[in-house]
C-alpha cells in the first residue's frame, strides 16, 4: 500500500516538474509576444489557437461531453487560466521585464494552496503555510523594492494575474480527478472559444509584424505550450499529487525562467533577483515536507 501511494507520489510531483519546466517558457515568450501584439489580441488569439487544438484532440479521441455539474468548475478554470491569467500577465510585461515579473511568480504556489483549501479540501500541515509564507514574504520584498517606473503597475497585474491563476489550477486539479488532465484544459478552451475568436477578430492589428519576428516565436509557443501541452502535464501532476503539495513546484519557475530570459532574450538579471528566486526556491523543501 505505501509503495502504491509512493509511486502515486512519485508520478504526480513528475508530471507537476513537466509541467513547471514547460510553464517556465511563458513569461519569456509572452514577453517577446509583446513586443508586436497588443495585450488582449495575444490573449485571445492564443487561446483561439489552442481551443482549436483541443477540439482536434478530444474529437479523435472521442471524448465524451463534460457532465452538466463540472460545466461551473470549467468556467471557473477558463477564467482563470485561459482569460485571466494570459491577459493580466501580458499587461504585467508592458510595464517590466519578463525577469521582474518571474521573480513575483513565487507568490503563485501559496495562491493556488490556499484555493486547493477553499475548492479542493486539501488539508496541508501548519508547517507548510509557515515556510510558504517565508516564500511569499520575499516575493513581496522583492517587489516593493523595485522602483523603476511602471513596475508598481506591473506588480498590480501580475499579482491579480497569480490570485485568479491559483483559482484555476485548483479548481482544475480537483476537475481533473474526474475528467482527466488533458480534457479540463481541452475543455475549457472550449467553452472560452466563442469570446476569444471574437475578441481575436476585433482586436486584429491592422499590420501584423513582420514574419520573422521573435514576437510570432513567442505568440507560437503560448498558443501551443504554454495554453495547452504544459497543462496535460500539470494537471495530472496537481490531481495525483495534490495541489497544494505539487503546487509548491511552480516555486522552480523563476529560477528556470529567468535563465530563459537571460539566454533568449538577453535581460538583464541582477543580484537582487538572484537572491529572491534562491530563498522562494528554498521553500519549496519544508512545503513539500509537511504538504
Amino acid at each position: 500500500m505505501q509503495t502504491a501511494l509512493a509511486q502515486r507520489s512519485s508520478a504526480g510531483w513528475g508530471n507537476g516538474l513537466l509541467g513547471v519546466i514547460i510553464f517556465s517558457g511563458s513569461l519569456p515568450a509572452t514577453r517577446a509576444a509583446v513586443g508586436g501584439f497588443d495585450p488582449i489580441f495575444l490573449t485571445s488569439i492564443r487561446a483561439t489557437i489552442a481551443a482549436l487544438l483541443g477540439i482536434l484532440f478530444l474529437g479523435l479521441l472521442r471524448q465524451p461531453l463534460p457532465k452538466p455539474q463540472d460545466i461551473v468548475s470549467l468556467v471557473i478554470v477558463a477564467v482563470g487560466v485561459v482569460i485571466g491569467f494570459p491577459l493580466l500577465s501580458a499587461l504585467a510585461l508592458t510595464q517590466m521585464t519578463a525577469a521582474q515579473s518571474l521573480v513575483l511568480m513565487g507568490v503563485l504556489p501559496v495562491s493556488t494552496a490556499i484555493f486547493a483549501v477553499l475548492r479542493g479540501g486539501e488539508r496541508p500541515k501548519s508547517l507548510f503555510w509557515v515556510f510558504s509564507g517565508i516564500g511569499s514574504l520575499v516575493v513581496a520584498a522583492f517587489a516593493l523594492s523595485q522602483n523603476a517606473e511602471g513596475s508598481l503597475l506591473g506588480s498590480l497585474y501580475m499579482f491579480a494575474a497569480i490570485v485568479i491563476c491559483g483559482l484555476g489550477y485548483a479548481e482544475g486539479a480537483t476537475l481533473s480527478r474526474r475528467l482527466g488532465g488533458w480534457q479540463v484544459i481541452s475543455w475549457a478552451l472550449v467553452l472560452a472559444l466563442p469570446v476569444m475568436a471574437l475578441s481575436a477578430v476585433i482586436n486584429a492589428p491592422v499590420n501584423l509584424p513582420d514574419s520573422s519576428s521573435s514576437a510570432w516565436i513567442g505568440l507560437a509557443y503560448v498558443s501551443v505550450f504554454s495554453m495547452l501541452v504544459g497543462f496535460i502535464f500539470w494537471y495530472r501532476g496537481l490531481a495525483v499529487g495534490g495541489a497544494a503539495g505539487v503546487g509548491q513546484l511552480m516555486l522552480l519557475q523563476p529560477f528556470l525562467g529567468l535563465m530563459l530570459a537571460a539566454v533568449l532574450l538577453q535581460e538583464p538579471v541582477s543580484s537582487t533577483m538572484m537572491v529572491a528566486t534562491v530563498a522562494v526556491v528554498a521553500c519549496v523543501i519544508g512545503a513539500k515536507r509537511y504538504a
